[in-house]
């Protein structure tokens, strides 16, 4: 049984990022995101990877959106890279904790300043009127602001997935694809070799 330390994993899913930032079109950082409720009932959705390192996968989003709600009463997810340009994929499944008020605010702060905005005009996942809602939103918050800074909403900051499962999988001919899955262990994360 091979086992590995989460940093070599790590190691490998930035090589493998890195390639897709060489030759994905749009968006290699491009995640799905499922999701539960409190009664199981799944959902999954596209975000935005943020940050990858020893501690696990971060993005960013509303906390009173369907999957900041979803985080919060069940945390745990599961998220999928595929990229179609090499052909390859991994998956991640795990727990989620929130992102420290200083990490959200780092990375608030360094959003486009229309982007920040956005976050506080836009009351995700929940219905409006129109587009003309949004509009006279951004309009509100933009004169707030004016040219001072905009801090970051209280509802608005990131959460982190820590794996306890990691699939790498590459297409090969025939439909006979390679898989590695690796789970973790009180020894390290062990390595099982799947059928396609």
């Amino acid at each position: 049984m091979t086992v590995k330390k989460f940093p070599e994993l790590l190691d490998e899913f930035r090589r493998w990022m890195a390639e897709a930032e060489q030759s994905e079109a749009n968006d290699p950082t491009a995640m799905s995101l499922a999701t539960a409720d409190k009664d199981g009932q799944p959902s999954v959705r596209m975000v935005l990877l943020k940050n990858a390192d020893e501690r696990g996968f971060v993005f960013y989003t509303n906390y009173e959106s369907q999957k900041g709600t979803e985080l919060q009463e069940n945390p745990k997810a599961a998220l999928c890279f595929h990229w179609k340009s090499l052909r390859r994929s991994i998956r991640i499944q795990g727990t989620v904790e929130k992102v420290s008020d200083a990490e959200a605010d780092a990375y608030f702060d360094s959003r486009p300043r229309d982007s920040r905005i956005g976050a506080w005009a836009s009351q995700q996942s929940r219905t409006m009127a129109g587009r003309f809602s949004l509009e006279t939103a951004v309009a509100k918050y933009a004169a707030k602001f004016g040219v001072s800074s905009i801090p970051r909403p209280d509802y608005w900051s990131g959460f982190r997935v820590i794996p306890a499962r990691m699939e790498f999988w590459r297409d090969r001919p025939f439909r006979l694809h390679e898989r590695r899955l690796y789970r973790q262990t009180p020894e390290g994360w062990t390595e099982s070799i799947l059928y396609p």
